[in-house]
């Protein structure tokens, strides 16, 4: 298998898991619910670790290149393993997705991503797909370098940035003393 195939099948292999355990719930077995779940936790735990110390051996200098492939850094993130941190996911994520969107900001909290879109960017209505298959796009491959984005949120293209709130100090006045 190609590593096209193999980067490919991984979603739908995330999906037929999914698809198993509803399939067990709607059975009304609770025993065997319980016990299908157990074995996928155990299993994510045994590949977490498996994972773990293949990044211990290998040091950061091989893995760079391997940080681009959407199923590696899903699972890196997925076991709490990525070595890098959100905002430098959520640019590879754009990159992946070849979309030129500014990041606005990103809320933590709340997982809430605002993007402005760049010239050929999401929502600006230009591409095969339109603005809403550049949204999609960028949401797949959010998916998979950063999870913790859980929402995206775009403002118009060429819209000014909110005013900047000038703080400083007051006028002169004089002091009454009473």
């Amino acid at each position: 298998m190609s590593a096209a195939g193999t980067t490919a099948g991984a979603p739908e292999a995330g999906l037929r898991v999914e698809a198993v355990l509803d399939r067990l719930a709607a059975t009304g077995d609770r025993a065997a619910c319980a016990a299908a779940e157990e074995l996928v936790r155990a299993l994510m735990d045994f590949y977490g670790a498996g994972l773990a110390r293949l990044l211990e051996r290998l040091g950061s200098g091989p893995l760079a290149p391997a940080l681009d492939d959407e199923l590696v850094a899903s699972l890196l993130t997925l076991h709490g393993l990525h070595p890098e941190d959100t905002r430098t996911r959520i640019g590879r994520a754009l990159r992946a997705a070849g979309d030129p969107a500014e990041v606005v900001g990103f809320d933590e909290a709340t997982g809430e991503l605002r993007l402005r879109p760049g010239a050929a960017g999401t929502g600006c209505g230009c591409g095969s797909g339109g603005p809403g298959a550049a949204l999609r796009s960028v949401e797949e491959a959010l998916a998979c370098f950063a999870p913790e984005v859980t929402r995206v949120e775009t403002e118009p293209a060429g819209a000014p940035p909110p005013p900047l709130l000038q703080i400083g100090p007051r006028p002169h006045t004089a002091v009454r003393v009473p």
